[in-house]
């Protein structure tokens, strides 16, 4: 099973769940805890190969690694701990694993919150894929991550950000980068068809203005899916709940709230 830490609120209080990207860990949430745990039951899980799950998860390293699994892995935490129904919480390729959690398990997803979210790849994005695919097997991992970190959080103020996640990548080992660089080779289909299906439970996507990739595609999907919305940070990139904190943390408990199954006290 999956590490995970829990921070109670009350037994009755909604359950929030937070997804990290990949080659980060539950560290990178840091920022949200204090605030959300006051309102919410809060729940963080390192994915498979990452932060502390890393030693716990020998048996994945010869399964066959999908969004699916990893999606089965995060419901396999939710059923150990008796919990029904969550909000989930995601950054970057971690809302593409809670829009799998929504197709394989929809009556689980009260509501979710897309941070830095990927729902398409562009033609940059593409090449940059290309290019992982090229190299993965004879250029250290630590090299290719840092080179995407650079084109996806380019300025000066995201360096905070790309700078955490680079950190948290070191944590991983070149066999596990490539088993987790393999799944991209599944994402533009899927993108396809997350695009396509509109869920039936809200969803808020967090984008920074900067975010250059990613936030066009996003608001083609906010103008045509009826339970979509869209908050746009200023001066800020990727990676919202890192650069951006305070008010990430505002739009996002103000979203939950207006979408909770309890009454908050």
């Amino acid at each position: 099973m999956l590490y995970f830490r829990e921070y109670i609120k009350k037994e009755k209080a909604d359950w929030v769940v937070f997804v990290h990207g990949a080659g980060g860990s539950s560290s990178i949430w840091f920022s949200q805890i204090k605030a959300f745990q006051k309102e919410f039951n809060v729940l963080m899980v390192d994915l498979r190969g990452h932060g502390k799950s890393k030693d716990l998860l020998q048996k994945y390293y010869e399964e066959n690694y999908s969004f699916e699994n990893i999606s089965k892995d995060i419901l396999q935490v939710l059923d150990h701990l008796n919990i029904n129904k969550a909000h989930f919480i995601g950054v970057s390729l971690g809302t593409i694993i809670i829009r799998s959690i929504s197709e394989i398990n929809p009556e689980r997803v009260q509501s979710s919150i897309m941070c830095g979210a990927i729902t398409r790849l562009n033609i940059r994005s593409r090449i940059l894929v290309s290019i992982g695919h090229l190299f993965k097997r004879v250029v250290p991992y630590m090299w290719l991550y840092k080179f995407f970190a650079w084109i996806i959080m380019p300025r000066k103020r995201h360096r905070k950000s790309r700078n955490l996640f680079i950190r948290e990548a070191k944590k991983l080992a070149q066999k596990e980068f490539i088993k987790w660089f393999k799944l991209t080779n599944d994402v533009n289909p899927l993108l396809r068809y997350f695009k396509e299906k509109e869920i039936s439970t809200p969803m808020l996507y967090v984008m920074g203005e900067e975010d250059y990739m990613f936030l066009p595609p996003v608001k083609n999907i906010v103008k045509n899916h009826k339970m979509s919305f869209l908050k746009v940070i200023k001066d800020c990139g990727h990676v919202c709940n890192v650069e951006k904190p305070q008010e990430f943390n505002e739009a996002s408990i103000a979203f939950l709230k207006a979408n909770a199954i309890t009454e908050h006290s």
